[in-house]
């Protein structure tokens, strides 16, 4: 499992604690290190069943720094992947990959489903 989270964000803190007293084993990756690229976020997305637009950190600086409240309608997906790839912070977080899925955002009942497949 890939674990995609900003250390410094207490959602994904929680998050990985949750893991951690699971004793679920994952890879760790910093986002704004290491941000998603697009191809990792096209694949992401299809195996989510999301729309793109869920992978946006909407209450993040960068997103409204930007206005993307009003632009992202007129992006075309091709543009939207490019924006989040740029920008790690861009991108809502915790990300848990799995081999069947892919959450974005913590919710206990969400992860609590996917970990027990």
């Amino acid at each position: 499992m890939l674990f995609v989270e900003y250390p410094k964000c207490s959602t994904c803190q929680k998050a990985k604690r949750y893991l951690e007293e699971r004793g679920v084993a994952f890879e760790d990756r910093p986002i704004h290190t290491q941000p998603p690229t697009v191809e990792e976020l096209r694949a992401w997305q299809a195996r989510s069943g999301l729309p793109l637009k869920r992978f946006f950190n909407t209450s993040g600086r960068s997103y409204q720094a930007l206005g993307l409240k009003d632009k992202l309608p007129g992006l075309s997906e091709d543009e939207q992947l490019e924006l989040l790839a740029g920008d790690g912070m861009l991108v809502k977080r915790p990300i848990l990959v799995t081999e069947e899925t892919v959450l974005v955002g913590f919710k206990q009942g969400a992860w609590d489903a996917a970990l027990s497949r």
